[in-house]
């Protein structure tokens, strides 16, 4: 894209995609602040292992049920009233977990945040598609998953502040309100960026193609004459009066021009869980640790994973609407697969302490940061015709949410069994899998506008 042509975009197109980014910035502080907030609810309720696990896996049971329920509710009532749910679960979940007094009192709201940590996951990448210009989706898109690595970062950056704060005998709100709870603080600092995001999506308006599915024709078209330019918008009006009005069914997913969409749809998600991210991020700070770094503790360990997760996430936004989709995941899986063998290969022949284990972590974060990571929501959010859209993405959405469960309660047991050089092994396997995959299935989509992506899977899928 020209520098002229980035000056005629519209402040609506980049305020809009701000404020729904907001929802993937609390979907990730959402999942990561638990972290550092764990151990201090452990100590203050005497939790029991089971009540740990509970205490953690509780958010992951409303992200599951947020998004099967999203996908519906989102192409019944439109994308941005659905959001604004999502903004209401934030606020009383964070308000919720900071101040109600009892353990079960906790988990009730900590399921309210997964609740809306569910609907933004499907519904934010899937509304910035809708209103973004074909030449520029695949940068808007990935800014949804550049905003969920700032709030893994701010969350831990936080924790360790209000931890810091607290040993150092700082009187301020925190020694005021919650002496000896500082973790009630922890969750409170998501409320300012939950009430910011509820404020945001009072401003901005509807997605314009879910409106012109509704059969607003008028306000949709003018809607996306702002965002995606007259052209774009004459394009998408021409191409819906060529096509029969459907109305949204699960059972078209399953339709032979959807096939491959569908697979693409589903596998990519699981790819991105059965990647060994998670093992990475959890085992992170004991892997720093053996490897002869100097931290503190484990919230800086923390820290410096977050910063390399969102450094990396930008090379995304820099290159995926100018290389597209196709070659960074690719070169993301094949590295990702290479860094993974390196590290089990230092596992297993118990040289952790050098700068090889260091450097393959550092690469294999790079790896799925610029394409594992963002690009399941990039494709998913632009693969699937518009009547079933919702339903599509958060159906893939939902597949990683079970992902993420299973490698949850996978890995410990892999490195039990097999041990770290086997695990880290198994999971290059899946990357492996998924270049070969995304060789065989996936064309290219960048600078294509919806319509034409949808048209093409049709032509080469149908008859």
């Amino acid at each position: 894209m020209s520098m002229q042509q980035r000056h005629r975009l519209p402040r609506i197109l980049w305020w809009a995609c701000a404020i729904a980014a907001l929802g993937g910035f609390l979907f990730g502080f959402d999942m990561a602040v638990v972290s550092g907030i764990l151990p201090l609810v452990t100590k203050q309720f005497s939790l029991s292992a089971f009540q740990q696990g509970w205490f953690v896996s509780s958010a992951l049971v409303g992200c599951i049920a947020g998004v099967a329920a999203s996908g519906e509710l989102g192409d019944r009532y439109g994308r941005r009233r659905i959001l604004l749910l999502a903004a209401v679960l934030f606020l009383v979940s964070a308000m919720g977990c900071g101040l109600l007094p009892t353990f079960d009192t906790i988990i009730a709201a900590r399921i309210l945040g997964g609740l809306g940590v569910g609907i933004a996951s499907s519904m934010v990448p899937l509304y910035i598609s809708e209103i973004a210009p074909a030449s520029i989706r695949g940068r808007l898109v990935t800014y949804y998953q550049l905003a969920v690595t700032l709030g893994i970062l701010v969350a831990y950056v936080s924790n360790a502040f209000l931890v810091q704060a607290a040993a150092n005998g700082i009187t301020c709100w925190i020694g005021t309100w919650f002496y000896g709870e500082v973790w009630r603080g922890m969750f409170l600092v998501g409320a300012l960026p939950a009430l910011v995001f509820l404020l945001g999506l009072l401003g901005i308006p509807e997605s314009p193609r879910w409106l012109l599915q509704k059969g607003q024709t008028a306000a949709g078209a003018a809607l996306l004459s702002r965002f995606a330019g007259e052209t774009e918008a004459k394009a998408e009006l021409e191409s819906r009066r060529q096509q029969e009005p459907r109305r949204p069914s699960y059972r078209d997913l399953f339709s032979p021009s959807l096939r491959r969409p569908l697979l693409l749809g589903l596998l990519l998600p699981f790819f991105s869980q059965f990647c060994g991210i998670n093992a990475i991020i959890y085992y992170g700070p004991s892997i720093l640790s053996d490897a002869g770094v100097s931290l503190s503790n484990s919230l800086q360990s923390q820290i410096i994973f977050g910063a390399a997760n969102l450094a990396f996430t930008l090379i995304a936004v820099w290159k995926v609407d100018q290389l597209g989709r196709r070659p960074l995941y690719l070169i993301g899986t094949a590295a990702a697969a290479l860094s993974l063998i390196a590290v089990g290969a230092c596992m297993y022949t118990e040289n952790t302490q050098g700068l090889l284990l260091l450097l393959s972590v550092v690469i294999f974060l790079a790896s799925f940061a610029f394409s594992i990571g963002p690009l399941k929501f990039v494709v998913a959010a632009e693969i699937f015709p518009v009547h079933i859209r919702g339903r599509a993405v958060a159906l893939s959405i939902m597949v990683m949410w079970v992902a993420d469960t299973i490698i949850g309660q996978l890995t410990p047991v892999l490195l039990k069994s097999i041990g770290a050089g086997f695990t880290f092994w198994f999971f290059a396997c899946w990357c492996v899998l998924a270049f070969a995959v995304v060789y065989k299935l996936l064309p290219e989509t960048k600078g294509k506008s919806l319509e034409e992506i949808q048209d093409e899977w049709f032509t080469k899928n149908s008859g």
